[in-house]
């Protein structure tokens, strides 16, 4: 599988590169994002270079950093765990490590000069290049495990000016530089523009789950900047296009839509399950258009909503990454699924999609912006973002692109809370007639979850449905259930049973929810058969009258005398006290028989006591023994 993978991943390759080349003339171009390095001491030195910021960590954008260069006695690529620490003592300026390039990554590099405290890194080349961006290492690397611990600053810097560094070092002069990031984000203006180009898969391992966790995390942040008009955001998606000799191949058909058009590669990164390349491609055209019909709305940050809402609710893992979960999100959040529609066209069309082919021109590096060849990438003022992708990290570098004194209290602030479920509820469920809601608002941005109200447990997705169960539900909203009151009367549908049921109650017939329509029993002849009955209909119930002085008994459904009533009742009467006699009768006969039963037994056991002795009785001397004794 992994043959075959590698296969593709060649082929992308080259679909990439013909796209390419067939955009313009000259070849992709990636542009190096630079900060200044002053080096203010020794006087001899003093002067301005470039540095290439490192694509991780955290730079200080529109601030800078002044410290002391250091270069450690050994271990000088930085490879291994330093034995020494280089943390600033108490009045010191921040340590400045000096390390050299080769033998492990760069970010291997930098997290463990962090661990020894180092303040920033500057790496020196070790050829004599152009400089280039310290990039994040592969996703098997083993530097993948700290990569996102990485917190200061780092920078690349030329081999000449490294070696003059280091031999003012070794020469025991105090060598000082400043850092200086302002520049590294223009701020033309009181707006800041920003895209970031991102994806709908969170198949692909760490890098999806940490974009995904950015967009949940920055989401507040961004649609209070939108909602200030602080900031115009622009969402994008990378594909590719099949090169035509390959349309045919499964590959292909299973990557692409619009006739190999437009392609990604597989979620899984297998062909044989799971979702295909052409699922992500469909879903990434459904979320630009829904940022284009909400920008139509003059509501653009409800692409925030979606994106985090679908991340949740319609995951890869659960099988839910289809249109029908899509839809119910779109729905949820009020947005218009038929301008939607539109926008996307037809996937199976053998023609341009203008969305997507917008989306392919604009990977193209314009101005002072490479081309966009990864994912994540996050462009501010047409600048490439070099850092940790998060929340603070971001906000402070949008936040660097405003004109000074220009910025939004937002970016004077550390912590951004808003109450996003004021606005259409958050897209959550809400009750209309108690205004129960599942919208919770939350400092890392709103959750939909049902609600716990007045002891009643609420259960379902707090997107579309909440509902209540258990012991009370009846109490809230009469449990969803249909209920009227009339002329001091109230019925209901709410059943407290386990199976939390909306039936009708008896003289009702509907569906217990919406309705329950009253059962005409005279129309329908279920009461009232008897030819001396009358019938009357009321709401909920009957009337059953007779004619005459009849009397109506509903449990028989028919009518009697009431002569017979009353004689049924004297010979009632009468059958009682006979019972009550009888059973006097019987009581004394049982005493009378039980005491003459005694009597007879105490005169046996006397005359059998004159023959023979008893066994609880002394022995009764004879006769004959008195007489001679006297």
């Amino acid at each position: 599988m992994g043959g075959f993978w590698g296969s593709w991943r060649r082929l992308l390759g080259f679909v990439l590169i013909v796209l390419m080349s067939a955009a313009i003339p000259a070849v992709g171009r990636f542009v190096v994002e630079k900060n200044s390095l002053m080096v203010t001491a020794p006087s001899d030195m003093r002067g301005k270079h470039d540095s290439a910021i490192g694509n991780f960590g955290i730079p200080q954008y529109g601030g800078s950093m002044s410290g002391t260069v250091v270069y450690p006695k050994d271990n000088h690529m930085a490879c291994d765990e330093f034995s020494s620490s280089f943390r600033t003592k108490p009045g010191a300026m921040p340590t400045f490590l000096l390390v050299d390039r080769g033998d492990c990554v760069f970010a291997k590099k930098v997290w463990n000069a962090q661990n020894a405290g180092a303040s920033a890194v500057l790496v020196v080349d070790n050829t004599n290049e152009p400089l280039i961006t310290m990039d994040l290492p592969h996703e098997d690397d083993e530097a993948a495990k700290y990569i996102l611990n990485v917190s200061i600053p780092s920078a690349l810097i030329d081999k000449k000016f490294g070696e003059d560094l280091k031999k003012a070092v070794a020469s025991g002069e105090m060598v000082n530089v400043n850092l200086d990031w302002r520049e590294a984000v223009p701020h033309p203006d009181e707006r800041v523009e920003y895209e970031l180009w991102t994806n709908s898969n969170d198949e692909c391992g760490a890098k999806c789950d940490m974009l995904m966790e950015f967009t949940k995390d920055f989401k507040g942040a961004a649609q209070l900047l939108e909602k200030g008009g602080f900031s115009q955001f622009t969402p994008h998606y990378i594909t590719w296009y099949c090169p035509e000799a390959f349309l045919l191949s499964k590959q292909c058909k299973s990557q692409c839509i619009n006739h190999g058009r437009y392609c990604a590669p597989d979620p899984e990164q297998d062909f044989s399950t799971g979702y295909d390349g052409k699922d992500v491609v469909v879903e990434n055209l459904r979320q630009l258009c829904v940022f284009r019909v909400a920008n139509e709305s003059k509501k653009p940050w409800n692409w925030w909503d979606y994106v985090t809402d679908f991340h949740i609710r319609c995951p890869m893992k659960e099988k839910k990454y289809n249109k029908e979960c899509a839809d119910s999100v779109i729905k949820s959040l009020g947005l218009d699924a038929n301008k939607i529609g539109k926008c996307m066209g037809d996937p199976n069309e053998d023609a341009d999609n203008p969305i997507l082919k917008e989306e392919q021109d604009a990977q193209i590096g314009k101005g002072s912006r490479g081309d966009v060849t990864i994912l994540p990438t996050l462009i501010v003022n047409n600048r490439q973002y070099r850092g940790k992708l998060e929340k603070k990290a971001v906000l402070k570098a949008i936040c660097s692109g405003f004109e000074e004194t220009t910025e939004p209290a937002a970016c004077l602030s550390d912590d951004i809370e808003t109450n996003e479920c004021l606005d259409n509820n958050g897209g959550c469920w809400k009750d209309k007639v108690s205004n129960i809601t599942a919208c919770k608002d939350t400092f890392r941005g709103r959750v939909c979850e049902c609600p716990l109200f007045n002891g009643v447990q609420f259960k379902g997705d707090g997107y579309s449905h909440c509902e209540a169960m258990g012991p009370g539900r009846c109490r809230i909203n009469n449990g969803g259930c249909w209920q009227e009151n009339r002329n001091g009367s109230t019925f209901s549908a709410c059943q407290e049973s386990e199976d939390h049921k909306c039936q009708c109650p008896p003289g009702f017939t509907g569906d217990g929810i919406k309705n329950c329509e009253d059962i005409d029993e005279c129309t329908e002849k279920k009461a009232c058969q008897c030819p001396e009955c009358s019938c009357k209909n009321t709401w909920g119930d009957y009337e059953c009258t007779c004619t005459g002085d009849l009397l109506y008994i509903k449990e028989h459904d028919t009518c009697i005398s009431k002569k017979v009533v009353e004689a049924r009742a004297t010979w009632a009467a009468v059958w009682i006290i006979l019972i009550v006699l009888a059973a006097i009768a019987g009581g004394a006969y049982m005493v009378y028989k039980y005491r003459l039963r005694s009597y007879m037994d105490s005169e046996i056991r006397a005359i059998m006591a004159q023959y023979m002795p008893l066994d609880s009785q002394n022995e009764v001397p004879s006769h004959s023994h008195e007489e001679n004794h006297i």
